[in-house]
């Protein structure tokens, strides 16, 4: 209970966990604060003024992980498995990687995290189009207000919790 696990779905459907790759897996903290002290933890203590800048988005460092392990934990607390997916870029030099994937009926949804830049999500659309007919629901999840965009639901962070 101290790590959520995020399994890779080498065949992102219904019943993901037939499919699942336990060697691929992400490691999520159960515990953010806790992730929080440790990724930034240079000293025999963590500053107060670390924590003062993340919470006013003040602090320049990359928080994508930040994000990332805010969301596994909320999903994970309202009931989902968690399961992400990856497949190489047409070039095959990259990989699109979609954050993760909730089971949705007889479909998925994919979630696409974004502590920053949300305007292009190249990993989201690619996944959608490749696997368009085993997908319900679309969602960017990342800092700024609630709005649809073509078929995309774009939401706050603290609105994962509702999925």
């Amino acid at each position: 209970m101290v790590v959520n696990m995020a399994y890779h779905a080498n065949d992102p459907g219904a019943g993901m966990a037939l499919h699942q790759n336990p060697d691929k897996y992400k490691m999520f903290a159960a515990d953010t604060g806790l992730f929080v002290t440790l990724a930034f933890w240079d000293k025999k203590f963590t500053d107060n003024t670390i924590y003062h800048k993340l919470l006013s988005d003040k602090l320049s460092a990359d928080l994508g992980y930040v994000y990332e392990n805010v969301i596994a934990q909320m999903l994970k607390a309202a009931g989902h498995e968690l399961y992400y997916y990856t497949f190489p870029t047409e070039s095959g030099k990259h990989n699109y990687e979609v954050d993760f994937l909730i089971a949705d009926g007889d479909k998925v949804s994919p979630i696409e995290v974004k502590s920053s830049g949300y305007k292009t999500h190249a990993s989201l659309d690619a996944f959608c189009k490749k696997f368009s007919s085993r997908i319900r629901n679309k969602y960017l999840i990342y800092t700024k207000d609630m709005r649809k965009e073509e078929d995309i639901l774009y939401l706050p962070a603290y609105m994962t919790m509702f999925l």
